[in-house]
């Protein structure tokens, strides 16, 4: 179910939001886990199979290093030798390749067996890399001692399966809501502020993103020997504003949705287009995808302290791209990024400064949208070589023949909503009251989704 749809919009969450507000406060919990685990299920009862395992592993797991008791229990349980107790790091190191044990099989036992010539068909659960990783984060926060073992497995549960930030993040760390899990108040402005986040996401989604992936596609899919340069820098043009306004509409949604339930997810994107580093732009692009990856990896293999700090942030960035997707394609991707990470951590983030420095930014990241939007290498190695003029591909057509009159404006305001000026003119000079202009927004959306088809989510394999 995606939130940008008919049946989520008018159906699921009105129900899910009157069933909230109407529980007693000692039952909200109840009522959010039970919403979550049937938009888990709708999906498919495998999903909802495979989610209430990894809640169960890391339920125990967790108490199993945090508690003697339960350490004993657990030795008992799985020892040949009681008397040879477990320790809090075996319990720990099995919790962990339990957790990513189900993450490869599901998104990369495929890639693997095709290595080798075999074939495999697993359905990829949705969400599953955000939810490993969202899992991992309560273990390490709990071995740490940063927080307690949560004893009460339906709020553990509740953590790991919440759904407005189910299949696209952000990825929620459980030090940052344990106490919210406990105790949380719905004040009227979270409700009004929330709604306000999740229209605006909706809007990024269905107004922009979809329509500047309608003209990527027509162009991508045509097959490369039809594509000219003109045809890639259009094609590649168009997937750099989709991917933005996709991704971060859903995290827009996310947020406010979470808002509406009295969680405060932080924020995930914050313009990443006006960067003028790799560095800049990673911390501005899915932030807490970055912050997960600097906390629990980056400073475990050392950080800048110890060890080869341009090995760690190789890596790093080559676990990026891993994430994102079993194929030759995003660990290139990943490498790319890893590589001018390491160039400008070598000659000095802060020398990179001004238009050119944006160019250069931007040149990087457009190039690395290739690989992410090619279906392989062979395929991006050619468009590549299409956008420097070196792949003479013949089109039949021009290049306005992609693209309509509403597709050319949306491609003109998609470029000036990567700039926060933008939204600083409409909140000084605009005078029209928020609610009006979300009321537009929000019932062009609605019209948008009832009158087309075309509605994906890049994210939603992930």
């Amino acid at each position: 179910m995606l939130f940008s749809s008919i049946t989520f919009l008018f159906f699921f969450l009105p129900l899910v939001l009157a069933a909230y507000y109407f529980a007693p406060r000692a039952a909200k919990n109840h009522v959010l886990l039970a919403a979550s685990l049937l938009f888990l299920a709708w999906g498919g009862l495998n999903a909802l199979c495979i989610m209430l395992g990894v809640i169960a592993v890391n339920y125990v797991g967790a108490l199993g290093f945090s508690s003697p008791r339960w350490l004993d229990k657990i030795t008992q349980l799985v020892s040949i030798n009681p008397a040879a107790r477990a320790g809090r790091k075996d319990v720990l190191l099995v919790t962990l390749i339990a957790n990513f044990g189900v993450l490869f099989y599901f998104k990369y036992f495929n890639f693997v067996a095709g290595m080798f010539g075999s074939q495999a068909n697993i359905a990829l659960p949705i969400g599953i890399s955000f939810f490993t990783f969202q899992a991992v984060s309560y273990l390490l926060d709990v071995y740490r001692g940063e927080v307690p073992a949560e004893k009460n497995p339906l709020k553990l549960a509740l953590f790991i399966a919440m759904f407005p930030q189910l299949i696209a993040g952000p990825i929620v760390k459980y030090h940052d809501i344990n106490k919210a899990l406990d105790d949380r108040e719905i004040l009227p402005a979270d409700i009004l502020y929330g709604a306000q986040r999740f229209i605006i996401g909706l809007a990024k989604k269905v107004l922009i993103a979809n329509t500047m992936g309608a003209v990527a596609d027509r162009i991508f899919d045509s097959g490369i020997k039809q594509i000219d340069t003109p045809l890639a820098w259009v094609a590649i043009a168009a997937y750099t504003l989709q991917i933005l306004f996709d991704f971060s509409g859903y995290s827009d949604m996310a947020i406010g949705l979470g808002r509406v339930f009295g969680f405060h997810f932080l924020e995930n994107f914050n313009y990443p287009y006006i960067s003028k580093s790799i560095t800049e732009f990673w911390r501005r692009w899915h932030i807490s995808l970055g912050a997960w990856f600097r906390e629990y990896l980056y400073i475990f293999l050392g950080g800048n302290r110890t060890g080869n700090i341009y090995r760690n942030l190789f890596l790093v960035f080559l676990a990026t791209g891993v994430w994102h997707g079993a194929a030759w394609n995003f660990i290139v991707w990943g490498v790319w990024f890893g590589l001018f990470i390491m160039l400008e951590k070598r000659i000095g983030v802060e020398k990179f400064s001004g238009a050119w420095a944006h160019l250069y930014t931007m040149a990087v990241v457009t190039v690395s949208w290739v690989m992410f939007r090619a279906p392989d290498l062979k395929f991006a190695a050619r468009f590549l070589r299409a956008m420097l003029g070196a792949w003479r591909g013949e089109s039949p057509y021009e290049v306005a023949y992609f693209f309509d009159r509403l597709e050319i404006v949306t491609f003109i305001a998609a470029i000036f909503l990567c700039l926060p000026i933008f939204r600083n003119i409409l909140q000084t000079r605009w005078q029209w009251p928020l609610h009006v202009w979300l009321l537009i927004l929000f019932v062009l959306s609605a019209s948008a989704i009832a009158s087309g088809t075309y509605n994906p989510f890049i994210y939603f394999r992930f």
